[in-house]
């Protein structure tokens, strides 16, 4: 159990790569760099695969590439629904990063989801454009409105829960990363051949994927309940002026004929 709380203090230590020489130093952590590099390598793939696209006489590649961007765009546009499918390019592209940094350590890089400070932010990226995906489709005054909604006594309630997502965001992804690599070392302890490697990659590669659509399946979630919100109200409006205009029509005498 020592050798095992050694490894997993080990695992959880994110160590300083190197330090920007600016005021005091800024420590570059080793989850920045492996950040750095999945998005170096994404932006690369990009660029290689997006060349030469053309509108009329299409190559397969570019037919495969963008069938790909329809389908994740198309994935998280349902999750987030239709009022909100303009904030679908920015849950795709936290989808693809997520998936990448936890399947990242089938190629020998220590995932940027064990450390806690990356899904904090994660966490508080996603939070943040909940509230102000709320304040952009209610209006300051609506988004305020919000926070009394279905009654006011549970105000303190709706304030306490902007501060509880995040955190549950946050240690939901930290949590399963983390549970995995646990497992995986006992299942080592007590079958060290064969049954490792296969948990590994079903570790790696599909609960690695499985957290990232999670993870942006309760962000879509989020904004899509504040943006229901709205929809809601916009409902009432319509009904309450069509009872006001049959009222005005029903005052109106009708011409008779000659």
């Amino acid at each position: 159990m020592e050798e095992m709380a050694e490894k997993l203090v080990e695992e959880l230590e994110c160590e300083t790569v190197f330090t920007i020489p600016i005021g005091d130093g800024i420590a570059v952590s080793e989850s920045v760099v492996v950040t750095w590099i999945i998005m170096a390598v994404l932006i690369l793939v990009c660029f290689l695969l997006t060349r030469r696209m053309k509108v009329r006489g299409i190559s397969r590649r570019q037919a495969f590439i963008e069938t790909v961007v329809v389908k994740l765009t198309n994935l998280t546009g349902d999750m987030v629904g239709e009022r909100g499918r303009g904030l679908a390019p920015y849950l795709t592209t936290v989808l693809i990063y997520i998936s990448f940094a936890n399947i990242c350590g089938i190629f020998g890089f220590k995932s940027p989801t064990k450390d806690m400070n990356v899904t904090i932010a994660l966490a508080g990226m996603s939070i943040i454009l909940v509230q102000a995906a709320g304040i952009y489709y209610l209006g300051v005054k609506g988004w305020l409105k919000s926070f009394t909604r279905p009654v006011g006594v549970i105000l303190p309630f709706n304030i306490l829960d902007i501060l509880t997502r995040p955190l549950s965001l946050c240690m939901r992804l930290f949590g399963n990363v983390l549970g995995a690599f646990v497992i995986m070392k006992l299942i080592e302890m007590v079958v060290p051949v064969v049954l490792p490697a296969v948990l590994s990659v079903y570790f790696d590669l599909f609960d690695g994927l499985l957290q990232a659509y999670v993870f942006v399946f309760l962000t879509s979630l989020y904004i899509k309940e504040a943006i229901e919100e709205e929809e809601e109200e916009t409902s009432k409006k319509k009904k309450k002026i069509g009872r006001s205009v049959r009222a005005i029509a029903a005052q109106i005498p009708e011409k008779k004929s000659a």
